[in-house]
């Protein structure tokens, strides 16, 4: 009778792995880790074909990176883009603390309530690695605090592709439906950061088709980001969020919305906030996107009138009307 081959729990495989990756500093091969680390050692002398083992080996290479651990791949020195002899560790200093930062239990039990507060696919993998390194000193919590962190929920499915791309330095693609159009136009973009701006998130980056720079609105993508196999040069990154955000500020500078708002409402509270002037006429309130705002001040009802742009009236105007005409059709 054929024998079974012996099956060892995930975990140890991958704590296995883990040690062996941590213990190089040349990296090991494929073959060698498929023939000497326990969990697969055992699967292929039971009979595991190769192609099952290498596909194993990349689920839980796939598992330790979305827990954190950085994994690193090394290519031939003379072609590093060639991986049929990769060589694979995970560098000492990428996984642990230096040793002279210390924590006591109660700094350890606020960095972990922060950690809760984000939901684990919307946080980078340079949060990750933090939160991972953290939780690796063993150290015991204050527990009473813990239980208390809410959930951040990013509303926009494109967000986590979009950071996994600037991550991994990748072009994407997606269709995109511009301020005051209806129709959805593709682009091809390689995106340098993610920020938010008044409670938005927006993408910036370069725009390969219209060849400049732009900044995308995420509630506009309206189809799946594809993460494409063209690279672009990480260091494009750097500062790319401070110049996303002085854009977004200059257009706020240039339109400012006169706006008369209910005191003691929610309106008054949110718009009161970020207003930049006010007077007996009302306040005056930045904005970036107009349909965006108007969607926004129409959200208020009766408790906010908008004064000027004459524009930004008209479209707030409309949004009411629909909203009338959709409750009468309703009530019929």
């Amino acid at each position: 009778m054929p024998t079974d081959p012996i099956r060892s729990a995930p975990e140890e495989r991958l704590v296995n792995l883990v040690v062996a990756l941590l213990a190089t500093e040349q990296g090991l091969t494929k073959d060698t880790i498929l023939s000497s680390v326990s969990g697969y050692r055992e699967q292929g002398a039971a009979g595991a074909s190769k192609d099952a083992l290498e596909k194993m080996f990349e689920r839980d290479k796939d598992s330790l990176r979305s827990l954190g651990v950085p994994i690193e791949t090394i290519g031939d020195y003379a072609d590093p883009d060639d991986l049929r002899e990769a060589r694979y560790r995970i560098p000492t200093a990428e996984y642990s603390l230096p040793v002279d930062i210390d924590f006591t239990p109660a700094e350890i039990a606020v960095l972990n309530l922060a950690s809760g507060v984000w939901g684990e696919s919307s946080m980078s993998a340079s949060a990750r690695s933090g939160l991972r390194k953290i939780q690796a000193l063993g150290i015991e919590v204050d527990a009473p605090i813990i239980g208390y962190a809410p959930r951040i929920s990013l509303r926009e499915p494109s967000f986590s592709p979009l950071q996994r791309a600037i991550e991994q330095g990748r072009v994407v693609e997606f269709d995109y439906v511009k301020g005051g159009s209806d129709a959805a136009h593709r682009r091809r973009v390689q995106p340098w950061a993610l920020v938010e701006y008044e409670g938005r998130w927006h993408v910036y980056g370069f725009d390969l088709l219209q060849d400049a720079e732009r900044t995308f609105l995420l509630t506009r993508i309206s189809s799946d980001v594809v993460v494409t196999r063209t690279s672009f040069e990480l260091s494009l990154r750097e500062g790319a969020g401070d110049k996303a955000i002085a854009g977004l500020e200059a257009v706020a500078r240039r339109q400012r919305a006169l706006v008369q708002v209910e005191p003691g409402t929610e309106a008054a509270v949110r718009l009161n906030r970020r207003a930049v002037a006010a007077d007996d006429t009302g306040c005056r309130v930045p904005y970036v996107d107009a349909q965006i705002f108007a969607d926004e001040l129409a959200s208020y009802g009766p408790e906010v009138r908008v004064i000027e742009p004459v524009e930004l009236a008209d479209l707030v105007v409309a949004r009411l009307r629909r909203a009338r005409d959709l409750h009468a059709e309703a009530a019929g």
